[in-house]
Parts: C-alpha cells; sequence; structure tokens
C-alpha cells in the first residue's frame, strides 16, 4: 500500500482522517467500558458524567484556575531552561573541548531522579511557585542540552568544511551554518521536553483521588492531554513557518 511507504509523505485529508479514526476509536472503547459495564462506574466514568463534571468546572472557574497556574509554571520553568540549555548544547556538541567541561556534570545530574532533590530545592528556594519552577527546570535543563548536544554533533561534517572552503569564517560558520543546521533538531528537542508541572491540574488529579472524585480526575486527565496535543501541534506548526529549508517542513 503506498501510504505504508517509509518516510513518503501522505495526503493531508488521509493524515487528518487517520488521526480522527484513532480518536473515534478511543472513544468507542471509553464508552464500551463505562456504559456497557465491563468496567465499574467507580473507576471508568461515563463520557456524560465527564462532560456534566467539566461544565461544572467551568462555571465555578476552578478549571481554569488549575489550567493557569501549570500553564505558568511550566512555561516559565522550561522557558528557562531552554534559553540556557540551547546555546550550551550547541557548544558542547560542537566543540570537544567543551564537551570536556560540561559532560560530566550534565550526565551525573540528569540521571538523578528530580524528586529526590524537591526537599534540597524547598531548602534553597523555599516553597511555593519558585520551587516548583525549578523542578521544572532541573526536570528539563539536563535532558534537553544532552539532546541538543546530540544535535549538533550530527551536522555533516561536510556542510562545515564547504563553508570554510569557501573563505568563511570560524564565527560565521557557527552562527550562519552550524547554528541554523541545528535548529530543526532543536526544535523536535524543545516539542519532545515539554510537559506539565506537578501544580495545578496535576494537584487538581492528587485532590480527586484522594475523594475518588474519578469525573473530576478524568476532566483533568483530559484538559492536560489536550492541552499537550495543542503544544506539540503549535511546535509543528512553528517548525515548518520558521524553519522552511527543514526535511520535516515539507
Amino acid at each position: 500500500m503506498r501510504y505504508l511507504q517509509p518516510q513518503e509523505a501522505i495526503p493531508r485529508s488521509v493524515f487528518v482522517g487517520a488521526m480522527g479514526a484513532a480518536v473515534a476509536v478511543l472513544f468507542l472503547l471509553w464508552c464500551a467500558g463505562s456504559y456497557g459495564g465491563l468496567v465499574n462506574r467507580l473507576f471508568l466514568p461515563t463520557p456524560g458524567e465527564v462532560l456534566i463534571t467539566l461544565a461544572g468546572m467551568l462555571r465555578d472557574g476552578s478549571l481554569l484556575v488549575h489550567a493557569a497556574a501549570s500553564t505558568q509554571v511550566i512555561v516559565i520553568g522550561w522557558a528557562a531552561a531552554a534559553v540556557v540549555a540551547v546555546p550550551l548544547g550547541i557548544v558542547m556538541g560542537s566543540f570537544r573541548l567543551f564537551e570536556a567541561v560540561l559532560e560530566p556534570p550534565v550526565n551525573f545530574v540528569r540521571y538523578l531522579p528530580v524528586s529526590a532533590l524537591i526537599p534540597l530545592l524547598i531548602l534553597y528556594v523555599g516553597i511555593g511557585d519558585a520551587a516548583r519552577i525549578a523542578v521544572v527546570f532541573i526536570g528539563t535543563f539536563f535532558q534537553l542540552i544532552i539532546m541538543v548536544a546530540d544535535v549538533a554533533a550530527h551536522v555533516p561534517r561536510d556542510l562545515l568544511d564547504s563553508a570554510y572552503t569557501l573563505g568563511t569564517r570560524r564565527w560565521r560558520v557557527v552562527t550562519h551554518v552550524l547554528f541554523p543546521a541545528t535548529l530543526p533538531g532543536v526544535m523536535d528537542s524543545l516539542r519532545l521536553t515539554i510537559g506539565l508541572a506537578e501544580r495545578g491540574l496535576g494537584y487538581m488529579i492528587l485532590d480527586s483521588m484522594r475523594g475518588l472524585f474519578v469525573s473530576r480526575m478524568f476532566v483533568g486527565l483530559l484538559t492536560i492531554g489536550l492541552l499537550g496535543f495543542a503544544i506539540d501541534q503549535l511546535f509543528k506548526w512553528l517548525h515548518g513557518r520558521l524553519l522552511p529549508w527543514s526535511p520535516k517542513a515539507a
């Protein structure tokens, strides 16, 4: 089948149709499990119950409060990590001297569970949003710098040699050849590392779990999933708009 050839483009209508079909199948399985009695309603509420709960949370404003709190924390923590990690990752992957200096501490910290660092973060920055932002920063920074360094390290050497052959100065090779060549991979790394923080919707889900308010838990999970999907699609759109030379922009 021509739509199953590796790395071959498919019509937009087929792509969107496949996405819609996947969502429909998941929804039908949910309906079968809840309305059909395959799963206890205590553990799997029906779509109707979740919709009623969603409407109530929209009316009292609680959903928007939790969503805003989550978004604020994740955006600040992730953006701060990206601003520092992207340039450091590029130089780490491009220059062996920087790799020798940065790789040991980065690899040491990135294998530490972030949850184990929370008590120290509370001691250093206190509780509240500052601690949550620090958790997001640490959880993102050390993974992102390695991913960006790997992207920079795989820029074709022939591309750089061609620029040197044409008489391009070293700094211009970095800014006009190396940096643009890494941007598609950097954009993908940013898209993969963005996530949601431990507050807001996450707190709402945990609080609902304690009271066994399963419908509220599903509202939180669905909202997180939809926010994540929207952010992912935004990155894909930006990739195509800002990086027309990328193979993925086609």
